[in-house]
């Protein structure tokens, strides 16, 4: 059984003191791909040896977060496109918007989730989102923008039925699925419910939002294993059957 955490930030200081213990724990439970999405100029040192200590398990993304989107965005996204030119990532992550802390940046996120779709497309990658409190701004960049080039994941999905629908019918991007599944009062149980396999891929978005039973606590990429024992009960299959599929379809998106 291989399962596939498609977004965590193990590069986070969270984890220095034991990262290779994480790590280790994630294989002997069958967690062996890990991708992680980059934040701003801070977290590519630490990714990107992450990448290099783990090459077969740690697969680095690269861009720029919309929370860090200030002042400074054009520096950033300049240094994102330095390393897209002497590096070879898996895909360009995260990007998006973040209307939730802050509505002042909104021009700015828009423009670099634009500069940097475009960019997936020049070098013909996948793209993951962050989507909060923003569905309707991201859906008109995507409309505006959609081709055939177009293809990533909408991460850490906390929608409705109509907005999954919305993000299935561009016909290239898988919904991520994490530990918001798990929480008892979220209802995104009831929306998974009524999403294909097909369509899913898992992730932790550790070290934030543990799933229960660790919920508050620091999360780990060992813990999707619990994300994919509550999908599969949702969907009524083996967590071997959620494993086989959602990582089938993470090398849908990421190519390999």
């Amino acid at each position: 059984m291989i399962l596939t955490d498609t977004h965590t930030h193990l590069y986070s200081e969270q984890f220095n003191e034991d990262i290779d213990q994480v790590i280790s724990n994630c294989i002997d439970k069958g967690i062996t791909r890990l991708f992680l999405p980059n934040i701003d100029s801070k977290s590519i040192d630490g990714m990107m040896q992450l990448g290099v200590k783990y090459p077969k398990n740690c697969f680095p993304m690269m861009g720029l977060h919309p929370t860090s989107v200030k002042e400074n965005y054009k520096e950033e996204l300049a240094l994102v496109k330095e390393w897209m030119g002497k590096h070879q990532f898996c895909a360009i992550g995260e990007i998006g918007i973040d209307l939730y802390w802050d509505k002042t940046f909104l021009a700015a996120q828009q423009e670099a989730f634009r500069f940097q779709i475009e960019l997936a497309k020049q070098y013909n990658l996948p793209f993951v989102i962050h989507c909060r409190d923003a569905f309707n701004e991201i859906f008109e960049i995507l409309d505006e923008l959609n081709d055939d080039k177009m293809r990533g994941i909408f991460h850490c999905f906390t929608g409705t039925i109509e907005q999954a629908n919305h993000v299935i019918n561009y016909g290239g991007f898988k919904i991520g699925i994490g530990g918001v599944v798990t929480f008892k009062n979220s209802g995104l149980d009831k929306v998974v419910e009524q999403i294909d396999l097909a369509h899913l891929v898992l992730e932790t978005d550790s070290p934030y939002l543990a799933p229960t039973p660790f919920r508050g606590k620091r999360n780990e990429s060992t813990y999707l294993y619990n994300i994919a024992e509550r999908v599969g009960e949702i969907k009524g299959v083996s967590i071997e059957k959620v494993a086989e599929i959602t990582t089938e379809n993470s090398q849908q998106v990421f190519g390999f």
